[in-house]
């Protein structure tokens, strides 16, 4: 059931769900999320169990403020620190060394944890719910089927799963990409999954380079993270990333033949023959990313079997988006 996250009362029965060992799905400001207690290893088996995720791919936990990660971390490099001071609440997630005997199923069975604290008012509100119901974080992957179009409206989130799901409603979700994800286990930060924040602007907060995973230092071993698997963030059609010169001559080859095919792109082509459906790409990085993704569940809505998606300028504004979409082709 879908229920008003601006109502405290629904805010409250969620945290008690979650305190139960239930699941809830909750907005934050990239996507929505699948929110269970973090140190119940029951309460995390029924995120895996209900998105069919492997329980070996390890969750975010989601906390209310800063204060809350000594809990879960042992340490806290300071370059970290000075990222937690710019970026949070925000579209940021931390890779931390865990503290020993702390949320061992909701780090995919490693030493190291994701922490974030999102910017997404009713977020806020109902991890603050849960904290004072005695959840200091809530493990909260994306809320859909793995693998799968992340959800960023209530509404996505019920059709993954169903009214039997308890759903907050915040809303369109504002960023509509997952967060960023810096790895701070190896002694210099690592981006380990790019989103709205640039490399220039991770690296101007915290004082030092941050480095791809190519980049980071020969012999350290990465941690596993969430959204980093090569094919990720897939429709039910096929996707195919092409620059708009290709795409319009893709359409003339098929003529009046064409369909059902989708096309998402900045530059529209001249002419689409037979079932052509044609939805322009924001200009703006940020706006593509806030509707990328429910550009993409709208196509599937529509059952189209093809979407071709005009490849995004290779700028470093546009990296979570074209991040989004490889992983999404890679999945064809």
């Amino acid at each position: 059931m879908v229920l008003p996250g601006t109502d405290p009362q629904a805010v409250r029965q969620a945290a008690r769900c979650i305190q139960a060992g239930g699941l809830v799905g909750f907005p934050t400001e990239t996507v929505y999320g699948l929110g269970a207690d973090a140190s119940s290893d029951a309460a995390v088996a029924g995120i895996f169990a209900a998105k069919g995720r492997p329980a070996n791919h390890p969750l975010i936990v989601h906390v209310a403020s800063a204060a809350l990660v000594a809990g879960y971390a042992s340490s806290v490099p300071p370059f970290a620190e000075r990222l937690t001071k710019a970026f949070w609440p925000g579209p940021l997630t931390l890779i931390l060394p865990r503290r020993e005997g702390v949320a061992l199923a909701a780090a995919g069975g490693q030493d190291s944890i994701g922490l974030r604290c999102p910017a997404h008012p009713v977020a806020l509100a109902f991890l603050q719910a849960c904290l004072e119901a005695g959840v200091s974080g809530v493990a909260g992957p994306s809320a859909n089927r793995f693998g799968r179009v992340s959800p960023t409206t209530a509404q996505h989130v019920a059709q993954e799963f169903g009214d039997r799901l308890l759903v907050l409603d915040g809303g369109p979700c504002a960023v509509g990409i997952e967060s960023s994800i810096v790895d701070c286990t190896r002694g210099r930060p690592v981006l380990l999954r790019p989103g709205v924040l640039t490399r220039a602007q991770l690296e101007a907060a915290c004082g030092e380079p941050v480095l791809s995973p190519s980049e980071a230092l020969a012999g350290a071993s990465a941690p596993r993270a969430s959204g980093t698997l090569e094919a990720h963030y897939a429709p039910q059609a096929q996707v195919r990333l092409m620059d708009a010169s290709a795409l319009q001559a893709a359409l003339d080859l098929l003529g009046k033949e064409a369909g059902p095919v989708a096309v998402y792109a900045r530059t529209l082509p001249a002419n689409g023959g037979g079932q052509v459906i044609c939805q322009r790409m924001p200009d703006d990085a940020r706006l593509a990313a806030q509707q990328l993704f429910a550009a993409l569940r709208h196509f599937d809505d529509l059952g189209v079997r093809l979407i071709w998606i005009e490849a995004p300028p290779d700028t470093p504004e546009w990296d979570g988006v074209r991040d989004r979409l490889r992983r999404a082709a890679a999945s064809g």
